[in-house]
């Protein structure tokens, strides 16, 4: 991918803004080029005697005209071109966003927040500036640079070229300190993304560095990140502190050989007063661009630096895709087949699976138990192709889960993870996330099937009681039921339980158990859980040892087999004995 062409779609869309811009900014430049000939005129008049006091009334009144036109002009100028540049930043981040939502689970687990929390900030508005004063600075310099070096021109030639040698010296410094900001800009986004991530990571875990008393070793942390940062950004300081004075240096010997020079031809009649302030005019207009071209050197490294970042993740080729789906599948009945699955997550990494078969009927309920680590939870990620899996390898309805449509898969399966995820919303919204056109009876129905219901009521906002980030007002329990009401309000063909009733007390346990075996009466359910009690209703339980199905029944048959299943279930019911559980 070229530096640019996340851009182009952009500007290709708002090239009528743009240019209707670009001609407001000629018209603005048009009359300040026109400016220092009136004052010329109206200057050698006044030594000449021949104009009178209306005459310079005129004038000044035509100035004032023309500068009243500049500052209207000017702000459509800026509505137009800066307005625009707040446009296509808006649209490259929601082009990210998308993009983001696209990648696979793999790309989330080797990136790190705060990198791409910086991307969709500074880069984004790096690229930004650059196509808003950099385009504005870019046009200046063209336009101003032309116009102002002809009428330069047409006043006194020689003049002239005095004004033009400090160019190839500016060329010079302009490439030079080019590439050092290029580079160092690059670094300085380096900086800023990793102390973002260090203070994202530690904001989210707060509640556990305070549990173990870590404040001190991660304001630490956060100091060190805080400190190569702004060490970052001073030797960027330090390379633009060189640069800009420089070229206003260079510049000032310009207009000093120009003041000598030009005073000297005025007094030996070569031009007039009026033309030589005129001259003096063009040559400070002549200054902006030399000017701006440091802006816009500047601008233009930082927003290619962003843009050459932004452009690594819009590369990144998503590994869920649709190539291969087949879109007459509209729906799932919910029939589950793993057929000689193997799977490790890179090619360096121990296997996850080796042959791995099993399978369960449509309507029916699936427990997976295993010893921790087994992959109980990878199964289900294969499952909705939060990674991929080998072609063959899972069937859902007698087809290849690659057959079956990205956006159907997600919408008919509905899971319950074990790290849940609530957002900061009301309770109400939060369960309605799959389903937002839900009525609030339904939500209510959902939540009394999972059990939540009375501990909304209690309570003060009831349904509309904002939760707090990631639920942190919520005990584990809580949310674990607000999360488990969510998925069975989307009603969908196959339901997942990944370990989502290990914070709840094992009568409530109950009660949502037989709730499900009522509602999802016809439909697949996966439970996934460590508790036997949680599983002994299935219709099917399977178990993972060795990276393959080792076990295979009802709890009865299980427990006659003697096996790792009876080995499970006789420890955990040690385990309620010694806990006081009968």
């Amino acid at each position: 991918m070229k530096t640019f062409d996340i851009v182009k779609p952009y500007l290709k869309q708002s090239i009528g803004r743009i240019g209707l811009g670009i001609l407001v900014l000629l018209a603005v430049d048009a009359i300040q080029l026109i400016i220092p000939k009136i004052m010329q005129y109206a200057i050698d008049h006044i030594q000449h005697n021949a104009i009178n006091a209306n005459g310079l009334a005129l004038v000044g009144l035509a100035i004032f005209a023309m500068a009243f036109g500049i500052m209207v002009m000017r702000y459509f100028w800026r509505v137009l071109i800066i307005g625009n540049s707040f446009v296509i930043e808006a649209g490259m981040r929601q082009d990210f966003y998308n993009h983001l939502l696209r990648l696979s689970q793999n790309y989330f687990n080797r990136s790190k927040i705060g990198d791409l929390m910086a991307h969709a900030t500074n880069d984004l508005n790096a690229v930004r500036m650059l196509f808003g004063m950099g385009f504005i600075a870019g046009s200046d310099i063209i336009i101003m640079t032309i116009a102002s070096f002809a009428f330069m021109v047409s006043i006194n030639f020689h003049l002239t070229m005095l004004a033009v040698i400090p160019l190839p010296i500016l060329t010079l410094i302009i490439r030079h300190f080019g590439r050092k900001m290029h580079k160092r800009f690059a670094q300085v986004q380096g900086a800023f993304s990793s102390m973002s991530g260090a203070i994202q990571e530690n904001i989210t875990g707060i509640r556990v560095v305070k549990a173990f008393v870590q404040e001190k070793s991660e304001i630490e942390k956060i100091d060190k990140q805080a400190v190569d940062y702004v060490k970052q950004n001073i030797a960027m300081a330090r390379i633009s502190g060189v640069f800009h004075p420089m070229m206003g240096f260079v510049i000032s010997i310009s207009m000093i050989l120009n003041l000598v020079f030009g005073g000297q031809a005025t007094i030996h009649g070569d031009i007039t007063i009026g033309e030589f302030i005129a001259f003096y005019s063009y040559l400070g207009m002549l200054v902006w661009p030399m000017i701006a071209v440091g802006m816009i050197v500047d601008m233009y490294q930082r927003g290619t630096a962003s843009l050459k970042r932004l452009n690594k993740i819009f590369e990144e080729i998503p590994e869920v895709n649709d190539d291969k789906a087949d879109t007459s599948i509209t729906s799932i009945h919910g029939k589950i087949e793993f057929r000689d699955l193997c799977f490790r997550y890179h090619e360096d990494s121990p296997e996850i699976f080796v042959n791995l078969s099993a399978s369960i009927d449509a309507g029916k309920t699936l427990a997976i138990v295993g010893r921790t680590g087994c992959g109980k939870t990878t199964l289900i990620d294969l499952l909705t192709r939060v990674y991929p899996p080998a072609e063959g390898s899972i069937l859902i309805d007698d087809r290849d889960v690659y057959q079956i449509p990205v956006q159907l898969l997600h919408t008919q399966i509905a899971m319950v993870p074990q790290d849940i995820f609530l957002f900061s919303d009301t309770i109400t919204n939060n369960i309605r996330l799959g389903r937002p056109d839900a009525t609030l009876e339904k939500v209510m129905e959902a939540a009394k099937a999972a059990q939540v219901h009375e501990d909304i009521l209690g309570f003060e906002e009831k349904y509309d009681t904002i939760i707090g980030e990631r639920g942190v007002t919520l005990s584990g329990g809580q949310k674990q039921r607000v999360a488990i009401a969510r998925a069975l309000l989307c009603d969908p063909a196959i339901l997942i339980l990944d370990d989502a009733l290990s914070a709840i007390d094992t009568k409530t346990e109950k009660y949502i158990l037989d709730n499900l075996i009522k509602l999802r009466n016809g439909k697949t359910t996966i439970i996934i859980a460590h508790r036997i009690s949680s599983v002994q209703h299935a219709d099917k339980i399977i178990v993972i040892e060795n990276q393959h199905v080792a076990e295979s029944g009802r709890h009865s048959q299980l427990i006659a087999m003697n096996g790792i299943y009876k080995n499970l279930d006789d420890k955990q019911k040690i385990e309620e004995k010694l806990a006081g559980v009968s």
